[in-house]
């Protein structure tokens, strides 16, 4: 599925989550991004964050060798693999802060290359 094909579909706050979190991903290193039908996963050699659509906000979630325990965090973390699942809320690109930048690229530079 092509990038244009996936938002022709979605929630019009989804783009704008998506290029802010891409924008700032970008800025560590190269990003494989991959659009399915549950949203969008961004990748090195696996994925280290996810976008999905929700009706009024976006899912982030990402991949860190670590527990945070922060109010941005909605949702019991939970570990894979080693690895422990983060989910963060944004309603839009506003709400993309340092502390969520910071661990996304913590989640790129701990994913595998």
């Amino acid at each position: 599925m092509s990038l244009e094909g996936y938002f022709s579909t979605g929630p019009a706050h989804e783009r704008p989550v998506f290029e802010a979190v891409l924008a700032h991903v970008s800025t560590v290193g190269p990003v494989h991004v991959e659009p399915v039908s549950v949203g969008i996963f961004l990748k090195r050699a696996q994925t280290f964050a996810e976008l999905r659509p929700r009706d009024r906000w976006v899912a982030l979630s990402f991949f860190l060798p670590r527990v945070v325990q922060h109010d941005r965090i909605v949702r019991k973390v939970v570990t894979d693999h080693g690895r422990y699942h983060h989910v963060a809320n944004l309603r839009g690109p506003e709400d993309l802060d340092d502390r969520l930048r910071g661990w996304l690229t913590e989640a790129y530079l701990n994913s595998p290359t």
